[in-house]
């Protein structure tokens, strides 16, 4: 009952040459197979893609730093910041002095 035989074939063809005509129909079948075509070089780019962008991600992996806590990250940084504006503004109104 799943079989596909040589006579439902036979009837396939004369019903698409009933309804397109037999001058569209390879007309049809060149822009199927471009078409075609057109899917697989596109499939097979994104593939290549996916290969490539793998391999870059696995290259530019860089290990957890230890000790990644970040109220004491934030904390060192704001100490970092403050103490180089302490240092700025220090500068700043000694040149201030010497201007006058």
């Amino acid at each position: 009952m799943g079989m596909l035989k040589p006579w439902h074939i036979i009837v396939l063809v004369v019903v698409l040459v009933l309804l397109f005509g037999a001058k569209r129909l390879p007309d049809a079948a060149r822009g199927l197979g471009r078409s075609l075509r057109i899917l697989k070089a596109e499939t097979k780019n994104l593939t290549e893609d996916d290969v490539e962008a793998k391999a870059e991600a696995e290259h530019s992996r860089e290990p957890l730093k230890p000790n990644t806590d970040p109220v004491t990250a934030t904390r060192d940084k704001s100490s970092t910041i403050d103490g180089e504006t302490a240092d700025s503004s220090k500068e700043s109104a000694a040149d201030k002095q010497r201007d006058r």
